[in-house]
């Protein structure tokens, strides 16, 4: 397995058991080097995401557990005179891209005997959640704030999984789960823990296959930071192996109920201190401390990346001009289109939009 260790102390993780945090100081688990991308080592026989096994970085015992996850499509259309690339990750099994980082992850806790294991989520993660730990045979209990939406919860318990409705922010979601954790229960989390991650840059490997090139621009919304800043690994591997000259300009979308990243990315610390977990239509970023943002504001500062907040009246507008180009998502993901529009003229072609959840999981707005 690729090196993880504590971003706080150094500690690897350990070679046995599922610890969501270090055991010695409570800090988060990260590659500590990123795996190796090889297009030599790319088996175009094996399902959707699993083509790219080499690059994962997973222990060598690992069985995948697929449900055909990712070669999503990826459609062009016209916005403002303007070619934008739009690429379909709702169209995975459980209709959203969290199924690639599920993939992944639950093939990881399945090597190490895993049968029962918690998640907390505000819909997407937990309904892919317990859609593969029905594939693999594991006993799932997902923690979700009483405000996720319905078509979600309904989602999450077809599959089988216990549900736990916790009162208030999606912040208190994440407190219960813990407590839970604590208590000796496996935590399956899709933040915390870093297995999701080789599964989410695989979308970069599929742009770059479907398009012949790096695009100009990726963007994507941003919670917990996980998506992009695994697009963006994706991307230096390929860079680091030779297959692409060039990483795309990355460019994060919030909504600004809950934009703790653009405030710190705007204004610095200092930013933090008007920022709350309001409540937002886009519920799939309404995290308030994402666990990873330090990693993707370092990337974005880097890489002449861009962070961006959309005011909640833009929303709805959003998803319904998506609607109109034939794509129906949900609020997470229609974000984006304001977030296009506010820097259409700044960014270099191809631009290519992560249309992450699909409009049919949500409630009616």
């Amino acid at each position: 397995m690729t090196r993880i260790t504590c971003i706080g102390c150094g500690h690897p993780y350990p070679e046995t058991g599922v610890p969501y945090i270090c055991p010695r100081c409570g800090g988060v688990f990260d590659y500590a080097e990123w795996p190796t991308y090889n297009s030599a080592m790319i088996d175009s026989a094996a399902p959707g995401i699993w083509r790219y096994q080499s690059a994962f970085g997973l222990p060598a015992n690992v069985l995948p557990v697929s449900l055909g996850e990712g070669k999503t499509p990826l459609v062009w259309s016209e916005v403002d005179g303007r070619p934008v690339a739009f690429k379909l990750e709702f169209l995975n099994p459980s209709g959203s891209y969290k199924d690639r980082g599920s993939a992944t992850l639950v093939s990881f806790l399945l090597s190490r005997g895993v049968s029962s294991a918690v998640e907390d989520s505000s819909g997407n993660a937990g309904a892919s959640y317990a859609a593969y730990a029905a594939r693999a045979g594991i006993h799932a209990k997902v923690f979700i704030p009483d405000s996720a939406s319905g078509p979600k919860r309904d989602q999450i318990r077809v599959y089988g999984a216990e549900t736990v409705s916790i009162l208030g922010p999606r912040s208190n979601a994440t407190e219960a789960v813990r407590r839970a954790a604590d208590g000796g229960e496996v935590y399956a989390s899709h933040a915390y823990l870093p297995f999701g991650l080789p599964g989410y840059a695989t979308i970069a490997y599929e742009l770059v296959e479907q398009l012949g090139t790096a695009p100009g621009a990726v963007m994507a919304p941003v919670g917990q930071g996980n998506l992009l800043l695994a697009i963006g690994r994706g991307f230096s591997a390929m860079r680091h192996a030779g297959t692409i000259s060039r990483e795309p300009m990355l460019v994060g979308v919030q909504a600004r109920a809950c934009a703790p990243l653009w405030a710190v990315f705007q204004y610095g610390a200092a930013g933090l201190g008007w920022v709350t977990e309001g409540d937002t239509l886009a519920e799939g970023v309404r995290v308030k401390h994402p666990l990873r943002g330090d990693a993707l504001l370092q990337m974005l500062w880097a890489n002449r990346g861009m962070l961006l907040a959309v005011d909640e009246e833009n929303i709805l507008t959003g998803r319904d001009r998506l609607a109109r180009l034939g794509f129906y998502v949900e609020p997470t993901s229609a974000i984006l289109w304001d977030g296009l529009n506010q820097i259409s003229e700044q960014i270099p072609e191809p631009v290519v939009l992560i249309l992450t959840g699909s409009g049919l999981k949500t409630s009616k707005t």
